[in-house]
């Protein structure tokens, strides 16, 4: 039996016992085309800027103080997430549907990675791909132990003061800081206690408790370079991370009749809601009003 939680855009179709093939149909071309039309598109917009290699790996896992690699965890989960329900509105067996498309994730990252494994600028990244498939399979296991994602993972973002410094790294507008600039990110596993309690508990089923992860004073991946100030003395950055406690809205919860509102709901469930939120630092321990 598939889990009543399930995506509202995507509901399991009433006759998920068996294969819906247009339905399969449709997913999977769409899919393919989406996949391809992707990959050559990158392949346009930014490889073929760069001189090609042959086959090569590339450490960057001390880059970004690990942020990168956290956003990489959490695409191939969202990936993963559209994936589980599109098959099992397409009627595919349960674990078929959870495997097939709970990977899809990382099979999409992965083929980015070999890309990036013949440019000369880049390289293929083990620590990328792991993060990757620690993505899909947090959804994967959820689905195959609960039918349900019981830990979340979520994001959010403020504009950082480091942006105007390095534009073409982190960002020239608010759009690309969004995607570049990673000490405004802040990326949370977002866990719903009432998931664990008995079906009765009085705990609000839509309240989760969130733990979050972001670091700061980036203006490099491994070392910030030189700035100077009119004065021609020299900036300096202190980079750390920063880790979070607070509560968090686990929007798909929320009982309401409202077709829009559910699907609404759905769509935004990616952000982590504001709350008030304790942050605990290198240099100590502080509240924030709001842990965005």
């Amino acid at each position: 039996m598939f889990s009543n939680h399930t995506s509202v855009l995507f509901p399991v179709s009433d006759t998920s016992a068996h294969l819906n093939k247009k339905r399969l149909g449709l997913v999977l071309s769409t899919e393919l085309g989406l996949y391809a039309g992707s990959l050559v598109a990158l392949n346009e917009l930014w490889y073929k800027n760069y001189p090609r290699s042959s086959f090569h790996f590339f450490d960057d896992n001390a880059e970004w103080l690990q942020m990168d690699k956290v956003g990489h965890v959490t695409t191939s989960y969202y990936i993963g997430r559209v994936g589980i329900s599109l098959l099992k509105w397409s009627g595919v067996e349960r674990k078929k549907a959870i495997w097939y498309g709970g990977m899809l994730g990382s099979l999409y990252q992965s083929t980015i990675e070999v890309l990036d494994g013949y440019s000369q600028e880049w390289g293929f990244s083990l620590g990328d791909f792991a993060a990757n498939t620690l993505g899909s399979l947090l959804v994967v296991g959820q689905e195959l132990a609960w039918d349900e994602q019981r830990i979340t993972l979520k994001f959010s973002f403020q504009k950082s003061e480091f942006a105007p410094y390095r534009p073409n790294l982190l960002g020239k507008n608010i759009q690309e800081n969004i995607l570049k600039d990673y000490n405004g990110q802040t990326y949370w596993l977002s866990i719903n206690p009432s998931s664990f309690m008995k079906k009765d508990t009085k705990f609000p089923h839509w309240l989760n408790i969130a733990i979050g992860y972001g670091a700061n004073g980036m203006t490099g991946g491994q070392i910030n370079p030189p700035f100077f100030d009119i004065n021609t003395n020299q900036i300096y950055f202190d980079r750390y991370r920063q880790y979070y406690l607070s509560l968090d809205v686990d929007l798909t919860r929320i009982k309401t009749k409202s077709l829009f509102l559910k699907t609404f709901f759905q769509s935004i469930g990616f952000i982590k809601i504001p709350a008030p939120a304790l942050e605990f630092n290198r240099n100590g321990v502080k509240g924030n009003w709001l842990g965005f």
